[in-house]
């Protein structure tokens, strides 16, 4: 499957059908199938346990991680789900943002170690265009993150895109050091993609006696032989996995396989890493350096890019207004669409119009009508009409534009309104409202915020309902 192009980037994907794989999880050996499926806008991806009562859900977040030993496992509502970073790298890799994964067990099927065969599902189903936009949210400064006893450093970059960079250095003869690069997610598929994890084979000796790998596979990843080993040692590895002329190849692996790049460590590492930190929960940009990353440290990396985002990503959200720049639409404009009048007409001026998102213009002076009574000698703009201004500015989404037919809106319900500073005269409100779900059978679903300047004054969850205006009826003579 193609790549995504730029312009379907910026809008949310789920897959157009539901996908089934089965296999083995890789350490505890257990069988499990997985049933993928479609999911609405702003679902995100979740993990459904079918196999426990109430069959809970695991959100895919890096708040639930609660093991990085070897792989990376989420767990909340009582249930857990194990080695989910080669399937949510294959989701990422493929735009797909919103999907629910039923599960009837505690670990994501191996298959060949990487992500390839995930993907291979994935595309087969197809890829859905959702009609919800897809925020990503740039990072503002670099951000480090440093394990001086496990060597580790790693840093996101401001970058107007996602590039990674990993390097590898196990102080190994067969591996040496390894570099691998991801300069665009678009080239993930390919590049990417079908890299397998890979082990030591002294390492393989250790889990094996530890019962670590029970559904492992020399088949589904590199064993790196770095260290002189018997020919009993080889021949009993075979044996346990039921092999037949297994030998240590010239270039340091078991021949069982062939590398499908020459730094195919280095990528699979990569591979972890966007897996891993598709648990921040929110798309970004940034340029990710990575020196011998591991799940421990991608999961505290992640952590860390989390809690910027959280931090600043309100800025980023505020709407860029210039006066200077002459609206979509004025007030003209705006009195042939929305059904009010002065003095309840909260718009001033359209300056951003899209499917998904409107923002708009008030700007508030003395002369309000309703300052002559909230409150003399300390003029403040009631919440009730804030809320007001932005139902009207939703409308643009909302009310269909150039039609014979006129509509009204009637409020349902808002959800989280919060007043986090007074409006006062002289204040310029800028009004952005987003639609959360597509408009169905005239109810309206939005989320809206209201800014004066870079602060934010006001925030809700809007539902309303679009009604069309009865046509008056003609008398015939």
């Amino acid at each position: 499957m193609e790549p995504l192009n730029a312009k379907e980037q910026f809008f949310q994907h789920t897959i157009k059908e539901e996908v089934t794989i089965s296999g083995a999880g890789i350490h505890t050996g257990h069988s499990v199938t997985m049933h993928i499926k479609p999911a609405e806008p702003h679902t995100g991806i979740n993990f459904q346990r079918t196999d426990l009562p109430g069959a809970p859900i695991v959100k895919a977040d890096v708040d639930n991680v609660i093991e990085t030993n070897r792989s990376t496992t989420i767990e909340a509502n009582g249930a857990r789900v194990g080695t989910i970073e080669h399937l949510m790298a294959a989701l990422t890799g493929m735009l797909i943002d919103n999907v629910i994964i039923e599960i009837d067990g505690e670990e994501v099927p191996i298959l060949d170690g990487s992500s390839q065969l995930f993907i291979e599902h994935l595309s087969k189903a197809g890829i859905k265009r959702q009609n919800a936009a897809k925020v990503y949210y740039k990072i503002q400064h670099n951000i480090s993150f440093i394990d001086e006893e496990k060597k580790v450093e790693m840093v996101a970059l401001p970058f107007d895109g996602y590039r990674i960079n990993t390097l590898i250095d196990f102080n190994s003869t067969v591996l040496g050091t390894q570099h691998a690069d991801l300069r665009n997610i678009a080239d993930f598929t390919k590049e990417i993609a079908p890299s397998r994890t890979f082990c030591f084979f002294h390492e393989l000796e250790l889990l094996i006696a530890n019962d670590l790998i029970k559904g492992g596979d020399i088949n589904n990843a590199i064993v790196v032989v770095d260290k002189p080993v018997t020919a009993d040692q080889v021949e009993r590895i075979s044996k346990i996995f039921h092999k037949v002329d297994v030998k240590v190849s010239e270039a340091g692996i078991l021949n069982n396989l062939t590398l499908r790049f020459p730094n195919e460590p280095a990528r699979h590492k990569l591979l972890d890493v966007v897996g891993d930190l598709a648990l921040v929960g929110f798309p970004f940009k940034a340029h990710i350096i990575a020196n011998r990353p591991g799940h421990s440290s991608n999961i505290k990396f992640a952590k860390k890019i989390k809690e910027h985002i959280k931090k600043y990503k309100y800025r980023q959200d505020i709407p860029k207004y210039d006066p200077n720049i002459p609206p979509l639409l004025d007030i003209q404009e705006i009195e042939k669409t929305l059904p009010h009048r002065y003095p309840f007409l909260m718009v001033d001026k359209i300056i951003e119009l899209t499917e998904t998102h409107v923002v708009a213009i008030k700007n508030v002076t003395y002369n309000e009508p309703f300052f002559q009574g909230h409150f003399p000698g300390n003029s403040v703009m009631p919440g009730v009409l804030l809320a007001e201004a932005l139902a009207q500015t939703g409308g643009f989404i909302a009310i269909p534009r150039n039609s014979e037919d006129k509509y009204d809106t009637y409020f349902l319900k808002i959800d989280n309104c919060k007043f986090k500073q007074k409006v006062v005269p002289g204040d310029t409100l800028i009004l952005k409202m987003e639609l959360l779900h597509p408009i169905r059978r005239g109810i309206c679903e939005m989320r809206g915020t209201v800014y004066v300047g870079d602060k934010l004054v006001t925030e809700a969850i809007l539902v309303a309902q679009i009604v069309k205006r009865p046509k008056p009826l003609l008398i015939n003579d």
